[in-house]
């Protein structure tokens, strides 16, 4: 559309002077380079615990170990009932195979479930023992005097 002949109202691009999108920030709609600092690596280190001990992260690691408890209900365990894993491989082939690899008979043995379990765990310790100094403080302070009546 880029024609010697074309008047402004047909042309499909932007008016002269606009950047042709919603904002009138430069670094908004890609035509400025955005400086951002590095964090560094005590900075990246910093950011990734405040990540792991935020109450977001415990709900979340707390729900995903209780959907990995899930094939420990539904697959029987070796721990349990060595006879009737045995029997659900040998019925199961190549499955039963992909499923004793990935450790779906040894659900709460397995690494990916203690991985869960340990992330969790240091998730919730993160995020209690800052809150337990607070709670302490407050429990050996003076209380607030009555207002006179």
């Amino acid at each position: 559309m880029n024609d010697k002949n074309a008047t402004p109202t047909e042309s499909s691009g932007p008016a002269p002077g606009t950047s042709g999108s919603w904002s009138s920030k430069p670094e908004v709609d890609g035509t400025a380079p955005v400086n951002v600092p590095g964090l560094g690596p005590k900075g990246t280190l910093l950011f990734l615990w405040r990540q792991l001990t935020s109450m977001q992260t415990a709900l979340i690691l707390l729900m995903l170990l209780a959907i990995a408890a899930v094939p420990g209900s539904l697959y029987p365990q070796r721990s349990v009932n060595p006879g009737l894993t045995d029997q659900f491989l040998e019925e199961n082939g190549r499955w039963g195979e992909i499923l004793d690899a990935l450790g779906f008979f040894n659900v709460f043995s397995s690494p990916w479930f203690s991985a869960i379990y340990l992330l969790l765990f240091i998730s919730l310790i993160g995020c209690i023992i800052p809150r337990v100094g607070v709670h302490l403080r407050q429990l050996r302070a003076k209380p607030p005097r009555t207002p006179p009546a």
